[in-house]
C-alpha cells in the first residue's frame, strides 16, 4: 500500500503493509526517537503528535496518519532541548527511554493548557510511564517549562 506521510514538515513516500503501525513506519524512515515499549498502547513511550494531539504510535496504523501532520521530538529540537535541560537540572532524567514521549507531551501541553494546575498537568501527562523516577523531579522541570510554580 503506497502512502505519503508528513513527518516533521517533510513528505515521505512509503510502500507499507496495511497493518503497519505508525511506530514501525516512522522507524522505517529513520525516526528512532520513538521507542517501542509495551507494544500494546499502555506505556506511552511511543507517543507522537498527530495534528497536535498525543497519539500512541504503536497502536495507530500508519495508513490512518496519511493526510495528517506527524510531529516527533526531532521536529521540535530547540524546544525539546529546553525541556530536557529543565528536567535534567532537577535530577530527573535517568535512562531517557521515556524522554522523547514525555518531551512531546509536555510541548503540546504548554500549547493546550494555560496556567494549568498540578492536577491538570498530572492528568495530561498520565500516559507517560517512567520506570526510573518517582516523577517529582520530572514534574518540577516541567512546571518550570510551563511557568507554573
Amino acid at each position: 500500500m503506497e502512502m505519503t506521510l508528513n513527518v516533521n514538515n517533510s513528505e515521505y513516500k512509503l510502500n507499507l503493509d496495511p497493518d503497519t503501525s505508525l511506530l514501525d513506519a516512522l522507524r522505517e524512515i529513520g525516526i528512532y526517537s520513538i521507542k517501542k515499549g509495551c507494544d500494546t498502547g499502555v506505556c506511552g513511550v511511543c507517543t507522537v503528535l498527530i495534528d497536535s494531539k498525543p497519539i500512541l504510535s504503536c497502536s495507530y496504523l500508519a495508513a490512518r496518519a496519511e493526510g495528517h501532520r506527524i510531529l516527533t521530538v526531532e521536529g521540535i529540537a530547540e524546544e525539546a532541548k529546553q525541556i530536557v535541560n529543565l528536567i535534567t537540572e532537577e535530577g530527573a532524567d535517568q535512562c531517557g527511554y521515556c524522554g522523547p514521549a514525555l518531551v512531546l507531551t509536555t510541548y503540546q501541553m504548554k500549547k493546550d493548557l494555560e496556567n494549568p494546575t498540578i492536577t491538570q498537568m498530572n492528568h495530561y501527562l498520565a500516559g507517560n510511564l517512567c520506570r526510573c523516577t518517582g516523577y517529582e523531579g520530572q514534574l518540577r522541570g516541567i512546571k518550570k517549562y510551563m511557568g507554573v510554580e
